[in-house]
């Protein structure tokens, strides 16, 4: 993920989207629109599935290959690096399924972590005898440092996010990873929500597992997703599934009674079963080679500016924000004092402007189809609600 150049502001790109003028989404944390370029991807890919008699054996296989390669260039990995998985959750079964713990020792997740996460871990405790351990954050303090303070040498496994799903607080990975390799845990990361608008370097961070959705900051399309393999998992993990596709020679249609013990090379034993996904990969390629043509470092630049303007602007009603310091630059997590009040992402739906309630946070989340009159118009709607609550 070789970056030289200074970060460049990215000029409005709305136009790349089908969203109409009235229409105030700043809700990509839980699903982007879609690119023009992806839609029309979709449709030829839908036109080509209706005659599967021109799919050759080779056309199984060959989609996933630049799908790998475009990854690969997001978090600075090779393609052998990349398995094609459905959901996070399906990443974060194979990370447990592969990773070494022994009754007595600990499993770290964050407090408030999202659903899947918690549960995997929490059921990998359960069967082995270790414990899961529920970090929590006190006032004032970062996750980072939270985390940094609960690793021990008890710890197998340090599973968490880049930032938090609610709030887009920051974890600093590049500090957390050394503390959990000193102490021989293994590191799983869930990056759906920074993967494609915050920067990532695996060879940096070095974690065992990172699994990331494709439909939310990568822009592609709903249950297909990335799981990259640190190279010591890649040549002896064990899948979660026995898929014959995964198996090595499996081009072979003719020989595939010929049973093979072998799997196919690097990260790709991982593939889910039915991993071609003859319409949702030229949708992925399509969203992928997007996020690269404007940069991951130029988009992080420029949702900066729409976070921090919303920082400003909310603070003046009286809410709370993450410290500039300790948050992601691509989503803020919005706290009003009292609490979110009742319906009040539905109030705003019916005007038209679309965010998000996860916790105690109204959770704002750009793109670059967003510009500061979208801001403008969601501070406005939210300082009359809270007026009216008063």
């Amino acid at each position: 993920m070789t970056h030289l150049r200074a970060p460049q502001l990215i000029a409005s790109q709305r136009a790349l989207f089908e969203i109409p003028e009235d229409v105030t989404y700043l809700n990509c944390a839980s699903m982007s629109p879609q690119l023009r370029t992806v839609t029309a991807a979709g449709l030829a890919a839908v036109q080509t599935k209706a005659s599967p008699w021109k799919l050759t054996a080779h056309d199984w296989f060959a989609g996933a290959e630049p799908l790998r390669a475009l990854f690969g260039q997001i978090v600075n990995a090779e393609p052998d690096a990349i398995a094609i998985v459905p959901a996070a959750s399906y990443g974060l079964a194979v990370a447990a399924a592969n990773v070494p713990v022994r009754a007595g020792q600990s499993l770290l997740v964050l407090d408030r972590e999202f659903p899947s996460s918690y549960y995997t871990w929490r059921e990998l405790a359960t069967r082995t005898g270790a414990t899961l351990r529920v970090v929590s954050r006190e006032p004032g303090a970062s996750w980072t440092d939270a985390l940094l303070a609960a690793i021990d040498d008890d710890v197998a496994v340090v599973a968490t996010p880049n930032c938090h799903w609610t709030d887009g607080r920051l974890i600093d990975l590049e500090r957390i990873a050394p503390r959990v390799r000193a102490v021989g845990a293994a590191l799983v990361v869930d990056a759906s929500q920074s993967l494609g608008a915050y920067p990532f370097d695996v060879q940096v961070v070095q974690p065992d597992f990172l699994v990331t959705v494709g439909y939310k900051w990568l822009m592609g399309p709903y249950s297909l997703g990335y799981l990259y393999v640190a190279p010591r998992w890649r040549t002896s993990g064990t899948p979660i599934e026995q898929s014959w596709i995964t198996r090595a020679g499996a081009e072979d249609f003719a020989r595939l009674v010929d049973y093979a013990d072998d799997f196919r090379d690097g990260a790709r034993r991982f593939d889910m079963g039915e991993f071609s996904q003859f319409v949702l990969m030229p949708m992925a390629s399509a969203a992928l080679a997007q996020i690269l043509a404007w940069g991951v470092h130029d988009i992080a630049l420029s949702l900066d500016g729409l976070t921090s303007l919303l920082a400003s602007e909310v603070r003046v009603l009286g809410c709370d924000v993450p410290p500039d310091a300790e948050r992601v630059r691509h989503m803020l997590g919005v706290e009003i004092p009292g609490g979110v009040p009742a319906g009040l992402a539905e109030r705003l739906a019916s005007s038209r402007v679309y965010v998000s309630v996860r916790g105690d946070s109204i959770r704002v989340a750009p793109h670059l189809y967003n510009d500061a009159r979208d801001i403008g118009r969601f501070v406005a709607l939210l300082r009359a609600s809270l007026a009216s609550s008063d």
